[in-house]
């Protein structure tokens, strides 16, 4: 009986070491990474260029109050678009409160984001000589397809990503961007039929 008690008594006096957390993200390493991110993506919304900064700031304002309660092995890029795009729709709305026949004067998709160097599925996305043809055949895409196309084909985001991202199911994810694939290419062709455009 005092065997039992002893070894209770011993086996409660280890201590487990707790699990190693991922040390804590800080601020000035994350905006300093992301901020180019946040403002293609605040100026692909189409926030006009006079708005671009005040824009940015008050995501960063967000990050900054919230970046402690993210899980911090958690992937920063979707959790900030998120972020960044609320603030763009709480700016549209202050715009049309202010002006309901407001429209703003930005393309929807600016041509030189859509400038890179890598090699994608759509090379016109990366092509400077076909960016202004790209925008416009981009801007015939709904939102939705024009929001998952960019992020997957230019931020090379994962599909998972770009769902978390903009709050949408997987499945319906991996479905707009299929759709805005085919219809952009869709789009290109009908162009290069029209006025004779060759795609690089």
């Amino acid at each position: 009986m005092a065997g039992n008690s002893t070894r209770v008594t011993f086996s409660a006096a280890i201590e487990v070491p707790p699990a190693v957390a991922a040390p804590p993200r800080e601020f000035d390493a994350v905006y300093d990474e992301l901020f180019p991110f946040v403002w293609r993506n605040v100026r692909r919304l189409g926030v006009p260029a006079a708005s671009l900064d005040d824009v940015c700031q008050e995501v960063f304002v967000v990050v900054h109050r919230r970046l402690s309660e993210l899980d911090s092995r958690a992937s920063l890029r979707p959790w900030i678009y998120a972020i960044l795009r609320n603030r763009v729709l709480v700016f549209r709305r202050g715009l049309q409160r202010k002006s309901p026949e407001h429209r703003s004067q930005q393309p929807l998709v600016d041509a030189e984001l859509l400038t890179d160097d890598r090699s994608d599925p759509h090379e016109a996305l990366s092509n400077a000589e076909s960016a202004g043809i790209a925008r416009r055949l981009l801007e015939e895409l709904d939102e939705d397809k024009r929001t998952v196309l960019m992020l997957v084909e230019i931020e090379e985001m994962s599909v998972p990503e770009v769902a978390e991202a903009t709050g949408a199911n997987l499945n319906t994810t991996y479905a707009r961007l299929r759709a805005a694939r085919g219809e952009f290419a869709a789009a290109a062709q009908r162009f290069r039929a029209k006025d004779g455009w060759r795609m690089p």
